[in-house]
């Protein structure tokens, strides 16, 4: 079968190869899969831009769903026939004490799809029964695959941010887990939801708009440190949830947030800082990161998915055939496309 697969840390080092149909366990199902999102994660892989590390060569593809095809002997919770989606957490350290605690997401020495062991953009996988949720009827398999990006986002807003109706929100970056992230925002209620990009960015500002920021800023060159100074009795936002793959931005985020302000850190930077933190410490603000989820999300996202309370369709630009997969990786880089979803 064909699988893409990551084979060397050597930029675009990505190819479609005949890769093993894989093995599983009696606690694991045999997944045929049907959708597989496309992650920015992908993407720094594909670059070899990646600050983790991954274990070549590796097949990519952590968000995805499909259908049960085969099921081990100790499979409890589902069947054959199944439509599933799977969480990323694809080997854990048995006695870990995050594990235990439920909070699996935070353990170091987890492996994940797509970079620590074999993920999903090819036709089967192997997945542990404990990383499975029934997709809920009427919901497509392509809206599905994008349940973890969605998790991401509801960590980062209602777990980390606790924002309250009427909060004012500035969302920085927005690639898909920014708009994400927004999305989120507005239906916690943030008001004004302020989305802050480039000007290379204009088309997913766009898209910002469509999922119901009040405001899009960085586009037409705009100065958003004096437009902040205007948002509400002039002290700073309530809320910021930095979503941007630099540090930098952090700066902006303690700049532009009020006193005894939030901020939601959530968006991956490998550079150094380089900036005092002496703004964190005068205004008391409480700066949480953010990563990863866990099951009790990926239920709450599922029953959002399912009921249409959480709409995609602003978000999810393109579903291909997974021989198309380097038009969909370009895509995503250039900012034509938010998110792209493989058909293996």
């Amino acid at each position: 079968m064909l699988g893409l697969v990551n084979y060397s840390s050597t930029p675009h080092s990505v190819e479609l190869r005949d890769v093993a149909q894989p093995e599983f366990g009696e606690t694991d199902v045999l997944l045929a899969v049907q959708a597989v999102g496309v992650c920015g994660s992908d993407l720094h892989q594909y670059h070899g831009s990646q600050s983790w590390k991954v274990n070549y060569p590796v097949v990519l593809g952590h968000e995805f769903g499909g259908v049960i095809a085969k099921a081990g002997s100790r499979v409890k919770g589902f069947k054959e026939g199944d439509r599933v989606v799977s969480e990323t957490a694809a080997v854990l350290p048995e006695n870990s004490p995050f594990v235990k605690s439920g909070l699996y997401n935070l353990d170091p020495n987890r492996l994940g799809f797509g970079y620590g062991v074999n993920g999903a953009m090819t036709q089967y996988a192997r997945v542990p029964e404990r990383c499975l949720h029934k997709i809920p009827d009427g919901l497509s398999f392509e809206k599905a695959a994008l349940t973890e990006p969605c998790c991401v986002a509801y960590n980062a807003v209602v777990n980390n941010a606790h924002i309250k109706p009427g909060d004012s929100v500035v969302v920085i970056g927005p690639g898909p887990i920014g708009l994400l992230c927004a999305a989120m925002a507005k239906l916690c209620g943030a008001n004004p939801l302020i989305v802050v990009g480039a000007k290379a960015d204009a088309k997913r500002l766009d898209f910002a708009k469509q999922i119901g920021a009040t405001h899009t800023l960085g586009a037409n060159g705009e100065d958003v440190n004096e437009y902040m100074k205007t948002v509400g009795d002039g002290y700073g936002v309530d809320v910021v949830i930095d979503c941007a793959g630099v540090s930098a931005t952090l700066r902006s985020a303690l700049e532009w947030v009020r006193p005894n302000g939030q901020v939601s850190k959530v968006g991956w930077g490998p550079q150094p800082c380089n900036f005092s933190l002496d703004l964190l410490v005068q205004k008391a603000v409480a700066l949480k990161g953010s990563f990863s989820h866990n099951w009790p999300m990926w239920e709450k996202v599922l029953g959002m998915l399912g009921s249409g309370q959480l709409n995609l369709d602003p978000i999810l630009s393109r579903v291909a055939p997974l021989t198309e997969w380097k038009s969909c990786f370009d895509g995503m880089q250039s900012g034509d496309l938010v998110k792209a979803v493989l058909k293996p």
